[in-house]
């Protein structure tokens, strides 16, 4: 299962920190951050999550994120 998000993320700092707190609750997946995209992308390859669950961690450190349809 992929999924893409749209984020406020700019920094690659920033990526690092948050990648580490998703594969906190989703260690088997695949997380990276595409921050010449427009949209700042967030793309996710895993077996399995919750999109609304990326969401809440994303917002819950301050970033705006949201599914790409």
């Amino acid at each position: 299962m992929i999924e893409v998000f749209k984020t406020n993320v700019q920094e690659a700092t920033q990526c690092s920190i948050l990648i580490e707190k998703l594969l906190e609750h989703y260690p088997d997946s695949s997380i990276n951050f595409d921050l010449e995209d427009c949209d700042k992308i967030l793309r996710i390859h895993a077996p399995h999550f919750s999109n609304t669950k990326i969401i809440d961690i994303l917002n819950s450190h301050g970033y705006f994120c949201e599914a790409l349809p």
